[in-house]
């Protein structure tokens, strides 16, 4: 063996035994990948998807802590419990805040973060948009746009199907104790319902793939 050959498996050796973890797409520009364990918490179970929708909610967290990066580790280490679901942990597929993205679940494997049992889990990938104190909201929707763009290219996803949280009526699983339509992404509604605020999104988002 040569010595490139030998460097290329040192290298190879390091990223196998790194933080970082491969995933089975391409990943978006400007992601860090830091998912959630195998085997734990929101990936207790492996439950395949294949993504028809993207769905976007907004943390609701607003501590000057809760930025992208604090959102990952919360998911990482079991930290958000998902009491009425079927796995008993939320997680979602990105975060986005004004300068970081994070992502925690491959875009095919079934997060919790939209109407438990229903089609928003079972189909969608869930983006958060982080709304702690410092954060630049207007670069946030920008980044998540961007972000959103990208993955309908990659997974062939209309714009159609790009969805508010409030989109999904949800309905939990152990009591099926029916909870109706979240108002989420709620810096994104007009007094609760999809308006002005919604199609300037769906605008910026449509524009970028364009670009693409």
């Amino acid at each position: 063996m040569n010595f490139p050959q030998i460097v290329r498996g040192v290298l190879v050796a390091s990223l196998l035994s790194s933080c970082a973890v491969m995933v089975p797409q391409r990943t978006p520009p400007g992601v860090t990948v830091d998912l959630v364990p195998r085997g734990r918490y929101s990936r207790t179970y492996s439950r395949s998807m294949s993504p028809q929708y993207v769905t976007i909610h907004a943390t609701e967290n607003r501590s000057r802590g809760g930025n992208a990066y604090a959102h990952a580790q919360m998911l990482k280490t079991g930290a958000l419990k998902g009491r009425h679901n079927a796995i008993g942990y939320v997680g979602w597929h990105f975060t986005v805040d004004d300068h970081s993205i994070y992502q925690s679940l491959p875009t095919n494997e079934r997060g919790e973060h939209a109407d438990y049992d229903g089609q928003g889990n079972r189909s969608s990938i869930g983006i958060e948009m982080c709304e702690n104190r410092g954060n630049d909201r207007a670069r946030t929707i920008d980044k998540t746009a961007r972000l959103t763009a990208w993955l309908m290219k990659q997974h062939g996803i209309p714009i159609s199907h790009i969805v508010p949280h409030m989109h999904w009526r949800m309905i939990r699983h152990d009591d099926h104790r029916d909870l109706g339509h979240k108002l989420c992404p709620h810096f994104l509604l007009d007094r609760g319902r999809l308006g002005a605020k919604w199609q300037a999104f769906i605008a910026k988002v449509e524009s970028y793939r364009r670009q693409m």
